[in-house]
């Protein structure tokens, strides 16, 4: 029987959200367990596809992505793959039942990154932050709602703008890394040789309006689903704070990070705050 190897595929998923996001598996554990695995298998898979794109430069970028996306649709097809991480992403693609055009357009953004560089225009910002994060928290969403099309289309619109927070939250947060390791600017209308606090504000209230739009989904989420999420928004939150204050010539030069202390009495507080029925 596959069980076994399904098995092992789900715990290597597991283990690339781990070892790439200590935040990000936090807050998966705080997920119901009969949920989470499919969280994993999603992160994975995603996680994969920007490596190949952000890190493998002593590689051909562009062969090992062709590679990677003939082999995920093979396993959508097939059910089934030899890549444990694209193994275990077709089962719960399948499970849930997933717009194929959610994993197109996240595919179409990671293939942005090998060549475009700047973002000019917010038609095209917007365009990569859909594929790059809106539909990652698209597929989320339809295990959140455990395949509930009606709960779907009702909080759609708030899980794409939660997506859009935290894309945005990483863009500024790393912006040293992408614009002087990567050459890529995303944000338009913006000089990052220049930063300034009016463009620093500027991008912040952009970012508090998505932030804003997702809570007031994740409020309606499902019980096997909320505290996990509520967990994640808090850290984003307290991370856009923590830049927020942070002089712009900062921002450029450092990495800016949430401690370890920090990120526990984030989540103490949130539980305390979801038991409490305070959200």
């Amino acid at each position: 029987m596959k069980t076994l190897f399904d098995n092992v595929s789900y715990h290597c998923s597991k283990i690339v959200t781990e070892s790439y996001s200590t935040s990000f598996a936090l807050a998966t554990k705080m997920l119901s367990s009969s949920i989470r695995s499919d969280i994993y298998n999603i992160y994975g898979f995603v996680r994969f596809a920007d490596e190949i794109v952000d890190t493998f430069h002593d590689y051909n970028k562009r062969e090992l992505f062709e590679d990677f996306e003939k082999a995920m649709e093979d396993a959508i097809s097939n059910k089934i793959s030899l890549n444990p991480i694209l193994n275990s992403f077709q089962s719960t693609y399948h499970k849930y039942d997933f717009p194929h055009h959610l994993v197109e357009s996240f595919m179409k953004s990671m293939r942005m990154d090998l060549s475009k560089k700047r973002y000019s225009t917010y038609a095209e910002y917007q365009e990569y932050i859909y594929g790059s994060a809106d539909v990652v928290g698209l597929m989320c969403l339809c295990v959140f709602v455990n395949g509930n099309k009606k709960k779907y289309e009702e909080l759609k619109e708030s899980a794409m703008a939660l997506g859009s927070a935290f894309q945005k939250v990483n863009f500024l947060r790393d912006l040293k890394a992408d614009y002087e390791e990567l050459e890529r600017t995303y944000f338009p209308d913006t000089n990052l040789k220049e930063l300034d606090e009016v463009s620093k504000k500027r991008i912040v209230d952009e970012i508090k309006a998505d932030f804003a739009m997702g809570y007031s989904g994740i409020v309606k989420l499902p019980e096997q689903a909320k505290f996990g999420v509520y967990t994640a928004y808090r850290y984003y939150n307290k991370l856009l704070q923590k830049l927020q204050s942070t002089p712009p010539l900062e921002i450029k030069n450092t990495r800016i990070r949430v401690p370890n202390y920090q990120k526990f009495g984030l989540l103490a507080q949130s539980y305390v705050n979801y038991k409490l029925q305070l959200f």
